[in-house]
């Protein structure tokens, strides 16, 4: 989920927090996803997590512009016991005492603080100098080139390893399936795992003195530039790239006419699952891969932002709050945020789980579709590929740094390596270009 606060939401924080009451709840909750699929579910939802709990839950779920309504409500001083929302918003609510610091509170709980119940690693993500501010949500999965593993069995070769391998393998699918693109991305989304190969990482990076760069916009970047600018003078690279959206290039990938894309790591798993579904003799296969190794042999992948749980600094009920956070991180709240309500998303037949219409329809997922456990088994199961795809994450993959300014960066960066990447002119021209519009609108030091 990404984070756009409006200047006006900004004014709105710097708001002293007042203390208006809310209706007498036992516990009271705003989720952006978390719940029912509608509004009627939603209550049968409640009501389940009110049994299981034994307290009288309020629990809002806006039907559209979340992040909105959750600032204004903080700002405007509305009483809430948790908070849904993501590690890109620590910062900002932090700076403004919206939130507590729970760290203590992790410590001395023992679910929370169980590493196979929540991995050390996933606290690293959102760590803020040793301070942790939320509690997971559900595992977030990350980015990668995700290959067509049928067609890289055919071909003979390894696993790409070098931006020269990756360009061998194109130009084998090219040669021997019909003239199909070697990649397809939707614009810079998300080419990570090739930019890797010069050591640098996407969004901003900001040194110990506090000088902020953009990785993407340094003279490192500009050979794997040059590189998608090959790929696309020789008909390698998807040339709708820079219009595409996730549709766009699911499609090619899905319908022999790309060999790579970049993507989720749980759509290696929904890739082998339409493809089978749809014809269970198909050689298709998709398998996530790792990035290209650096110059200091690490690779760098993306994480996507940890969603997460906040306690407001004006919560009433604090206690009731972690009682919450306990239960959803163990097995029968597991079951709720994945499979949903018994006897409406899911029967009991014996120890086995029984999913009804509208639970399949659902796809096993009320807020949680995968969960942080290292040991708890999801009776959903998990879609061939998805497995091996999230180790190569929980290895490569870090959170990116995206701050406000990132909103007038990103066009920046966006449109010098568009051209760069379509051959228009060389890497050096393109990051030359962005420093100087970036250095000049103050967005980079």
């Amino acid at each position: 989920m990404k984070s756009v606060i409006s200047a006006t939401t900004l004014a709105l924080l710097g708001t002293t927090l007042l203390t208006t009451a809310a209706a007498a709840q036992d516990l009271r909750i705003l989720t952006a996803v978390t719940g029912g699929k509608d509004a009627a579910e939603h209550e049968l939802f409640v009501a389940e997590l009110e049994e299981h709990l034994g307290l009288e839950i309020e629990m809002i779920k806006p039907e559209a512009d979340y992040n909105q309504v959750m600032f204004t409500s903080l700002a405007s001083g509305e009483r809430f016991d948790l908070i849904y929302g993501d590690s890109s918003m620590i910062p900002t609510l932090v700076e403004q005492g919206a939130i507590i610091e729970v760290s203590d509170i992790i410590e001395n709980s023992p679910v929370l603080s169980d590493t196979s119940v929540i991995p050390a690693g996933e606290w690293d993500l959102f760590d803020v100098d040793g301070a942790i501010y939320g509690v997971p949500n559900k595992f977030e999965g990350g980015t990668m080139p995700t290959i067509r593993q049928d067609w890289l069995e055919e071909s003979g070769m390894e696993d790409p390893d070098s931006l020269e391998d990756w360009r061998a393998f194109f130009e084998w699918a090219h040669e021997n399936k019909d003239g199909a693109y070697g990649l397809s991305t939707a614009g810079l989304y998300d080419i990570q795992g090739f930019m890797s190969a010069a050591g640098v990482k996407a969004g901003y990076v900001v040194d110990e003195s506090g000088n902020r760069t953009i990785p993407y916009a340094t003279e490192a970047a500009a050979p794997v530039y040059d590189w998608f600018g090959e790929l696309y003078r020789d008909g390698l690279l998807d040339p709708n790239f820079a219009t595409n959206g996730s549709g766009e290039f699911r499609n090619l990938f899905m319908s022999d006419r790309a060999a790579a894309v970049t993507y989720w790591d749980a759509w290696v798993g929904l890739f082998n699952n339409i493809m089978a579904t749809e014809n269970p003799d198909t050689e298709f296969e998709a398998r996530g891969v790792a990035g290209v190794p650096g110059p200091d042999g690490d690779i760098i992948l993306r994480r996507g932002n940890a969603s997460l749980w906040f306690i407001p600094a004006n919560a009433e009920n604090v206690e009731n709050a972690v009682k919450f956070l306990e239960f959803w991180h163990s097995e029968p709240g597991y079951v709720m945020g994945t499979l949903g309500v018994e006897g409406h998303d899911y029967t009991m037949e014996g120890d086995e789980y029984v999913l009804t219409e509208i639970g399949q329809a659902h796809s096993c997922d009320h807020g949680a579709p995968r969960v942080a456990s290292t040991t708890w088994e999801n009776p959903c199961g998990v879609l061939p590929g998805v497995a091996e795809a999230e180790e190569v994450i929980m290895e490569h993959a870090t959170v990116e740094y995206l701050p406000a300014d990132w909103t007038d960066a990103q066009p920046i960066v966006q449109n010098y390596a568009y051209q760069a990447m379509s051959g228009e002119i060389t890497g050096a021209e393109a990051v030359a270009a962005m420093q100087e519009e970036l250095r000049s609108a103050g967005l980079i030091d």
